[in-house]
């Protein structure tokens, strides 16, 4: 359940900076901003592979490059279903969903997959 919680405050941070950086992401409130990362960990573990799976040739054509399209419309899809945030277009949720996606790869590199914070200790031996 920690882990849980981390990860859900790793992503409201992110979309918190999101709504900061890029003009036309928008919250009503704090609730709005936990629900929608809520709700962006819902989307991106049940929806977002599905629709991955049946853009694939598409994505193999582009070279990959379609994924940011589905990133996008993922990040698009979070804020049709949630009345209290607002996406105005197409590149506010691309520039929004690299800020969220930044984020969580940056605190990924401290919090374990338990969702603790993560300490390596190497001891030196010498002979």
């Amino acid at each position: 359940m920690p882990g849980f919680l981390i990860r859900l405050a790793i992503t409201a941070a992110g979309l918190w900076l999101a709504a900061e950086i890029v003009p036309g992401i928008v919250f009503d409130g704090a609730g709005s901003l936990l629900l929608a990362a809520f709700l962006m960990g819902i989307v991106n573990a049940l929806f977002r592979p599905v629709v991955v799976l049946l853009t694939f040739p598409l994505t193999i054509v582009t070279f990959g490059l379609f994924l940011l399209v589905v990133n996008a419309a993922m990040f698009g899809l979070v804020a049709l279903l949630l009345p209290g945030f607002r996406v105005s277009g197409f590149f506010a949720a691309l520039f929004g969903w690299l800020i969220v996606s930044v984020v969580g790869w940056a605190a990924s590199w401290f919090i374990g997959s338990r969702g603790r914070y993560e300490i390596a200790i190497v001891e030196r031996h010498d002979r």
